[in-house]
């Protein structure tokens, strides 16, 4: 199965930047989505030989999350189920025979850190729901995990230590997921490749000069690991300050 994930900042915009043709021309049997920034009704995509759904935040304009399969799934839910952490439209949670596929698109801690005891929170949560289906089945999770892991995964790790993404406390709730059972599918099948990043910021052009961060993941239940293929990072896909990351797994 060829699996891909992306954070399109704004799917309508996206759009317009060409995000048909490269849906069309990747043809994968799941696509996942981050940050759609829509509500319902707002847009109107035909992906032909696709089942849809999607996850709109309250506010307008905000998060959101989508996902597009070939294969339908036995259920669909939305969010964790905790009220508190459902009203932002960042996870939807597709069941299939032997695995669930979340798509998620984790909070960002913002500038100085506002909203990062809300992370801890929402990081808890969700690691304490994938667990849980874990216990059913193997767990495959996408999207915007808005955290680099480890120094390799961002250019520049000295000076942006403290800053919202490498913060000590967000990359420890990382490793307890995968402390948990899981793996890091790209840094497992590629444990030293360097400059590999998904996302740039706008500013100072991050993008020409490759001064990235890797925020963008594939996920998976450790016992799936004989059963991963490949992960790519699809680099040279515009149309975001993210970049599309594939899982290819044998299912």
């Amino acid at each position: 199965m060829k699996m891909i994930s992306w954070n399109v900042n704004g799917l309508r915009a996206a759009v317009g930047k060409g995000f048909r043709d490269y849906f069309e021309d990747v043809d994968a049997d799941i696509f996942s989505l981050q940050e759609t920034k829509l509500q319902e009704g707002q847009i109107e995509l035909e992906t032909q030989g696709y089942f849809q759904y999607w996850n709109y935040a309250q506010k307008k304009g905000y998060s959101g999350v989508a996902v597009f399969t070939k294969k339908e799934p036995l259920a669909v839910s939305y969010g964790i189920g905790i009220a508190a952490h459902d009203m932002e439209g960042r996870v939807i949670t597709l069941e299939f025979e032997e695995f669930y596929h979340i798509t998620v698109y984790t909070p960002n801690s913002q500038q100085e850190n506002a909203r990062l005891d809300y992370r801890m929170e929402w990081e808890d949560a969700f690691r304490v729901y994938v667990l849980n289906l874990d216990k059913e089945k193997p767990v495959i999770i996408c999207g915007d995990l808005n955290v680099a892991h480890n120094e390799i995964d961002l250019k520049n790790p000295s000076t942006n230590r403290h800053n919202a993404g490498f913060t000590d406390e967000e990359r420890g709730k990382f490793s307890e997921l995968l402390g948990a059972g899981f793996i890091d599918t790209f840094r497992f099948l590629y444990p030293d490749a360097t400059g590999a990043y998904s996302w740039w910021s706008y500013r100072f052009n991050a993008r020409k000069n490759n001064a990235g961060w890797r925020i963008d993941y594939y996920v998976v239940s450790k016992r799936l690991k004989e059963k991963l293929i490949d992960a790519k990072i699809h680099s040279n896909i515009m149309g975001s300050d993210h970049c599309p990351v594939e899982l290819e797994i044998q299912l």
